[in-house]
């Protein structure tokens, strides 16, 4: 769905959209499992304009950078993976857009960068949403589309294995609800959340060689284990059934499974938690989000000791619950403290890391 917009609107667009935190289903959107995400009030914002001058400038100086894209009209080369920049303009080319003038514009975000927080795909979001606001003939997309649009940008484009989650959840914003099989289905939730506390550990990770080990270890263990039982489910077989194939896996295969079934059954009573017609169960939502915590440290392994100290000390601050957000083996961790969320900051920061206090927020938006 989009909406056409008057040439007299035009000249100048801002843009701006928020990164987000995984609560619960984490490492499981990229095998079909559902999950439930989360905006934040920390975001990426471009304010952009139409120039004479064909092809497409933007300055980021919080970074220190800018980037400049020759265009003739043409589909873009990559002249290195992962050009966001580019594919986002390809992607659009594609849905019959078209650049006839030139776009010049300026980045600016408070949203921990590499850190897990999809600051990449919030700053994706933006751009497509600019690009469409500044095309020959403007339009100003759903924010659906944008996510659908952003996923295959950053995505299918360079054959990534990530999922849809950072894109719904920037786009959308507030808290989703996200089925991608049989088909997305997206659910939009509205619960009385408090403020949150973010601990960037300031640790470096390796995002896409964490998503090959844990994504292709868990396919390859589903393939093994349908050789041998045909009837096995990621999505529908119980914990209990995972136990006939003990002798089958490896120890750390083992684990894995048991964690990526437990993690289902945990997103499962999130849900309902988040749902209730009676109000929100704080402590219950905050136990929920340490036992996803363990799993991911102890089955899929992506903590680190630092994240482990970060969330043991804001625990001990206050804090009702907590994980590592994102891919992991570095990066953010995220607790949910709806009381003196200034105590657990500073708690987080006496372990090192970086903490800003935060709350659900809206999705890409178009600032007039």
């Amino acid at each position: 769905m989009s909406t056409i917009i008057s040439p007299t609107e035009i000249e100048e667009q801002t843009v701006s959209t928020p990164g987000r935190i995984c609560l619960f289903g984490e490492h499981q959107d990229y095998l079909g499992l559902p999950v439930i995400a989360a905006a934040i009030s920390r975001r990426i914002q471009i304010k952009a304009c139409q120039s004479e001058q064909t092809g497409f400038r933007l300055n980021l100086p919080d970074i220190g950078e800018s980037v400049s894209i020759p265009f003739d009209g043409q589909p873009l080369p990559y002249p290195q993976i992962r050009d966001y920049f580019r594919s986002a303009v390809n992607v659009l080319l594609r849905e019959g857009f078209s650049f006839s003038k030139g776009i010049e514009g300026e980045v600016h975000g408070n949203i921990p960068i590499n850190s897990g927080t999809s600051s990449s795909s919030a700053l994706l979001v933006t751009w497509l949403n600019v690009l469409a606001l500044l095309a020959d003939k403007p339009r100003q997309l759903s924010q659906e589309k944008l996510a659908e649009l952003a996923y295959v940008a950053e995505v299918l484009e360079f054959g990534e294995p990530g999922g849809m989650m950072d894109h719904y959840s920037t786009a959308v914003g507030h808290v989703i609800y996200l089925e991608s099989q049989p088909k997305i289905r997206l659910e939009k939730l509205s619960p009385a959340l408090g403020t949150f506390v973010l601990g960037d550990s300031q640790e470096p990770k390796d995002t896409i060689g964490i998503l090959k080990r844990v994504k292709y270890g868990m396919l390859d263990i589903v393939a093994k284990l349908k050789a041998i039982n045909p009837t096995f489910s990621l999505f529908e077989s119980e914990i209990t059934e995972v136990v006939e194939f003990k002798d089958v896996l490896s120890k750390d295969d083992y684990i894995l499974l048991k964690g990526n079934i437990e993690n289902r059954d945990i997103l499962r009573d999130a849900l309902t938690v988040l749902k209730s017609p009676t109000g929100l169960d704080h402590v219950r939502f905050g136990q929920l989000l340490t036992n996803h915590q363990t799993n991911l440290r102890e089955a899929q392994r992506i903590s680190t000791p630092k994240i482990d100290r970060m969330l043991d000390a804001a625990l001990n601050a206050g804090a009702l619950g907590g994980k590592i957000n994102g891919s992991g083996g570095g990066g953010c961790m995220f607790v949910y403290a709806p009381n003196e969320p200034e105590k657990v900051a500073e708690a987080i920061e006496r372990e090192g890391g970086k903490a800003y206090v935060i709350s659900v927020d809206a999705g890409t938006t178009v600032e007039r």
